[in-house]
């Protein structure tokens, strides 16, 4: 295909990316980005790029990646709750300060003889160009304009959270939870140069009410940061910053945003990064979206025969994967949203619960990654000393341990078929995308009495999920025996349920699947 001319809306990661890939791949083309702002003007502190974004960026541009490389700083993750710290050490997380990230891109960018605009906002109508890519961001003036064309849909989280940072180096990354007289807050902190790390710290509208923060936020202008929010963090999160400062950078309270577009393009217009979608912080950054998103467009640029099949077949090729993690990254958000009411277990099973949240690490996976962790947390889940948790066939082991629960013995977590049907049994049809939704929420209030709850549902992974959301929820409301039924291909999902102490007993709707196997002898309840 022949491209003379190429604008890209905005100078963020993403757009300096894209710019970059495209004057590489189409060398006679006249490539120009703009953006309003000046060169070294950003928000935000931090961009965390885990191993698999570190692979993708060196397949598409080994030179750019080695030049983020060289200006990151690696670090391992921890999770601490009052005196008690897991870590997993993973020397592939690279942390890199946003702004040596743009500076670094913008380099490359002009390397490949990509023409910087800055200082300049360009509206598509006002451009001569034969591909116009819209990067603008999460407030996308190109997807305002043309939402007709695009179709967007925006939902807003539950929680509240802010970015800030502080003047020195974390050892690692670290998940902490502090809770004040008003309520729990948790930072996401992390190191992302020897003399910097980023603080994001979340919490609950209730908690954000009672600490005074409504009343903050409507003070506070638009481009100024909330100091009173800042000075109340810093003397809460005061241990973990070693006595240093909380720094904003138009630090307010926010709800996060959920952006989906029906349309990602529209003639030779298309969107890149948050202004096509977001995903929760939780999950991945925005930064990791929009660079891939780069790669994937130069991709179908390259192999196209003209524009409209180009743009299609990036939309194609991105939708699905996109769509994927816009559900996990929700399931995790929800999972942060409720967090505080996880605070109880022993922390090496919270990292577990935590690296299985949302469905994209197994148990297994886990174990296999970090298995002196992972072997502690099932030592708690199963009241066993670590050396007797096996090295191989977690998910069978996990499912083969005897529970017992007021005055019922189990040999194993497969829920006998009797059970079902016993009187003190209430089956309950789980048929709800989200856990946490109003239909969700009533049903919890009025879940009867029975010695025991039965959660069945579609057998979809996805339904599945949701089950062990809700079942989860549903133990903090009742000393009633949970059992969640799964398909059979979902094992390891079960497996992460069961060891997050997300639900008590299985139960597989494929009756081969249910009987017990070699691992799990026998099939006798005592009560």
């Amino acid at each position: 295909m022949n491209l003379e001319r190429v604008a890209v809306l905005g100078g963020g990661p993403g757009g300096l990316y894209a710019a970059r890939l495209l004057k590489l791949s189409h060398p006679d083309a006249e490539v120009a980005v703009y953006e309003q702002s000046a060169p070294d003007k950003t928000f935000g502190f931090g961009v965390g790029l885990a191993s698999r974004t570190q692979r993708n960026l060196r397949e598409a541009d080994p030179a750019s990646l080695e030049a983020i490389v060289a200006a990151a700083h690696p670090h391992d993750m921890s999770m601490q709750v009052g005196e008690h710290i897991a870590r997993l050490a993973n020397g592939d997380l690279l942390a890199i300060a946003r702004t040596s990230l743009l500076d670094v891109l913008q380099q490359q960018a002009r390397h490949a003889g990509v023409r910087l605009h800055f200082g300049e906002r360009r509206d598509p109508a006002d451009l001569d160009a034969d591909l116009i890519i819209a990067a603008d961001g999460i407030n996308s003036g190109t997807r305002a304009q043309l939402a007709d064309r695009f179709d967007p849909h925006i939902s807003t989280g539950a929680g509240l959270y802010l970015w800030c940072g502080t003047d020195f180096a974390l050892p690692s990354a670290i998940f902490i939870p502090v809770t004040t007289e008003h309520g729990t807050f948790v930072a996401h902190a992390y190191p992302y140069a020897a003399d910097r790390s980023t603080f994001l710290i979340e919490t609950d509208e209730h908690t954000w009410r009672r600490a005074g923060f409504d009343v903050s936020t409507e003070h506070t202008a638009p481009l100024d940061s909330d100091e009173t929010a800042l000075q109340y963090l810093q003397e809460a999160f005061a241990e973990t910053l070693q006595q240093h400062r909380l720094i904003g950078n138009r630090t307010r309270w926010m709800r996060f945003r959920t952006i989906s577009c029906g349309r990602w393009h529209s003639g030779n217009v298309v969107l890149l990064g948050d202004a096509a979608h977001t995903a929760h912080y939780s999950i991945g950054s925005g930064t990791k979206l929009a660079m891939e998103d780069a790669i994937a467009l130069d991709h179908a640029l390259i192999t196209a025969p003209n524009i409209e099949e180009a743009l299609a077949q990036y939309e194609r090729a991105r939708r699905p994967a996109v769509e994927h993690l816009q559900q996990i990254a929700h399931r995790s958000e929800l999972w942060w949203e409720s967090f505080p009411q996880r605070m109880d277990l022993p922390i090496e099973q919270l990292m577990i619960a935590y690296m299985t949240r949302a469905g994209k690490v197994s148990l297994s996976r886990f174990h296999d990654t970090a298995p002196t962790l992972v072997r502690e947390g099932l030592a708690s889940y199963a009241d066993l000393p670590s050396d007797a948790i096996p090295d191989a066939d977690i998910t069978d082991w996990t499912i083969a341990q005897p529970l017992d629960h007021g005055d019922f013995r189990f040999e194993h977590r497969i829920a006998p078929t009797y059970l079902r049907d016993a009187e003190t049994t209430t089956v309950l049809d789980i048929d709800f995308d989200s856990a946490w939704g109003p239909e969700a929420t009533a049903l919890i209030e009025t879940a009867p009495t029975s010695r025991t709850l039965w959660l069945t549902g579609p057998s979809t992974r996805s339904s599945l999920l949701s089950r062990l959301d809700f079942a989860e929820r549903l133990r903090h409301h009742t000393d009633a025996v949970l059992v969640v039924e799964a398909p059979a291909s979902c094992r390891a999902d079960v497996a992460a349920g069961l060891a997050s102490v997300r639900m008590h007993l299985t139960f597989f709707n494929d009756p081969a699947s249910s009987e017990p196997d070699r691992a799990l002898s026998g099939s006798r309840v005592s009560a």
